[in-house]
Formats: structure tokens, sequence, C-alpha cells
């Protein structure tokens, strides 16, 4: 059994999720403890409850010490199987990182993977629903895996109630991510959203981004909204999701929007954020460097990416990573951003 200190490194719900993934796929039992041991409220909250619900769904786990609030949790996987899963959260919790968690091991089904997915599709300290469509899908794309994921409805805090449905067909094997240079810039493009707001809140969100990357050749900011009283999110927010698309990756910035923060600041930030990356010359962005390394730790062959901060999460990635696969990680320091290579073990290494 892995015995594993939720409290390592940067101590939140990342490790019980990727702990979990890699239980399901190398078939070894997991103990978990001191689960999010350094949060504001430790232990589990109903995001992580759903999270590894469906990875113990997936592989027909036995659980122990599953519930709300819970320091402690066993994880005993069996096989993994395809299938269709439906999941509600039942607060605003992040579907994105409950996806996040049974996306790995779906990947390596018998059988295609079918997700619906009901809570927050737009919240803090997760990646949003439109990242991981445009930024994170093509990446993984390249790595060989496909997954395909559609929005019922939009779920903001408080009342989350969004809705995704996540597609996941078999690999074979995954691919290395071989990201040395990002190669040339094809176009830059967005979406700025709002929920149960007036329209003119994408409009302003559009015009800031497309003011401030006129720089640039190719851009295209789209808006979603919809009629007033015709809107499927049960909530209110707002949102844009920016990405630059290069020839050999993809880089990309978000930012959501807050009572009494202006749409232009909104568009400026994310704006802002997204040329921070594209002038540091990472192939990665900060987030994305952090999301690939369990599945460059699987991939068949050395994969390697620069990126311009190694962030604490994605260096507890990597001791945890560490000790459910035979690798090891190389960082080292390039032209002021952080090198990453690892050889993965594929699937024959599991």
């Amino acid at each position: 059994m892995i015995e594993i200190d939720g409290s390592h490194g940067e101590g939140g719900g990342q490790i019980l999720r990727t702990a979990i993934s890699l239980s399901s796929l190398t078939q070894k039992p997991a103990r978990i403890t001191n689960i999010r041991a350094q949060r504001p409220n430790p232990g589990l909250s109903n995001q992580h409850v759903t999270a590894i619900k469906s990875v113990s769904k997936l592989c027909n786990a036995g659980v122990t010490g599953l519930a709300k609030g819970s320091r402690e949790i066993f994880f005993y996987p069996n096989k993994i199987k395809g299938g269709k899963f439906h999941f509600d959260i039942l607060t605003a919790g992040s579907t994105t990182l409950v996806l996040s968690a049974c996306l790995l091991p779906s990947l390596f089904a018998n059988h295609k993977t079918e997700f619906t997915i009901t809570g927050g599709t737009d919240v803090k300290w997760s990646p949003p629903i439109d990242y991981l469509r445009f930024v994170f899908a093509p990446l993984l794309h390249k790595m060989g895996g496909e997954v395909n994921v559609v929005v019922g409805r939009r779920g903001h805090y408080p009342k989350g109630g969004g809705e995704i449905i996540a597609r996941i067909k078999p690999a074979k094997k995954l691919l290395p991510l071989t990201l040395r240079e990002k190669g040339a810039l094809e176009n830059v493009k967005g979406i700025a959203h709002v929920s149960n707001l007036p329209n003119r809140i994408t409009n302003r969100m559009k015009h800031t981004a497309s003011l401030l990357l006129m720089g640039f050749d190719d851009v295209k900011i789209s808006e979603e909204h919809y009629p007033q009283g015709k809107d499927p999110a049960c909530g209110v927010g707002t949102g844009i999701v920016i990405w630059a698309n290069y020839e050999n990756t993809v880089l990309g910035t978000n930012c959501l929007g807050e009572k009494g923060i202006p749409a232009e600041m909104v568009s400026q930030n994310a704006v802002e954020k997204l040329q921070t990356e594209i002038n540091s010359n990472a192939t990665l962005d900060v987030h994305a460097a952090d999301q690939f390394l369990p599945y460059m730790a699987l991939a068949e062959g050395e994969s390697v990416f620069l990126t311009r901060e190694l962030s604490n999460h994605a260096k507890t990635n990597m001791w945890l990573i560490e000790r459910f696969l035979k690798v090891k990680f190389d960082i080292r320091k390039k032209d002021g951003l952080s090198e990453v290579r690892v050889k993965g073990v594929g699937l024959e290494g599991l």
C-alpha cells in the first residue's frame, strides 16, 4: 500500500486527486492521511468526495473514510472500466477538478467513457471549463489522448448547478510531449461569457481584450450570452479565457469577474497574464505545466517542456508521481525558465 501524507508540499486537494488517479492506474492501494491539512477547512469537501466517487466507480474500488470532513481515506482499486456516469457535486465545487481526477484513468479504460458532472464550471482556484476545452484538450490530443467536453450550462459560485459532459476515448498509449520551442504564432482566441447578466458586459470585455491584443495579427474574441430569461445557468457570473495557438503548443490564461470589478479590468488582467506567458518564451503556461506532469510520466518516451515558473502545485505533483511510478523528474534552469524532463514508463511500466 502506498502511504501518502496529504500535508506534503502545497497540502491541498490536488494530492488527493492525483493519488487516487494513479492508484487506479497502477492498481496499488493507497492510504492518504492529513487530507487538505493546510487549508482553512481541512478534510474532504463535497468536490473531493465526488472526485473520489468518480474514480471509484471507474475501477469498482473499495473506499473507506469517504465522508465530508474526513482527513483520511483508504482506496482499494480494481480493473478500470468504461461506461456512462453522472455525478453531482451538490455545490459550486469545480467540475473541472472532478473531471481531472477521473480523466487520466479513463484514457486507459476498456471502453469509451462519458461523464456528466454537475457543479461549478467557472469558479475560483480551478481551471475554468473553457481553459480545459481550448488549452488542455488540444495539448492532450498531441499526446494521443482524446477528450471532448460539451457545456450544458454554466455554473458559478455560490449556486453552482452547471453541467458538463465529457467523452473520453481509450488510448492505446500516450505519446511524449516534446515542447522545446513554441514555433510560430498562429492566432489568439478567447471567449468572454456572462450568465444572467446584461450582454453589454461581454461587449466591454471583448472590446478591451481586442484593443490590448492589437499587436497580434489574428485575434478573435467570441462572446457567449443569452436573451434575458433564457440563460440556462442557475446563477450569475462572468469571465474570460484567452489562449494563443502556436505551431507546437497552446498558452492560455483566464480571469473571472467579481462584483465591483469593471469588465474592462477583467479582460485586462487576463491579457496581461497571457502576455507574461508569451514574453517568457515558455512552451507551457504555469497551470498546464502542473496538469500535464502525470500524463508525461505515463507516456512512452521522454517528454520535455519549458515553463516560466514551477508552482508549489507542480513540485508537489512531481513528488507524488514519483511515489507511484518509477520515474524521476529532471529540472534545470535554461534562459530564465525551468526546463522539465521526464522519461515516461508507458503502459508496460504500470
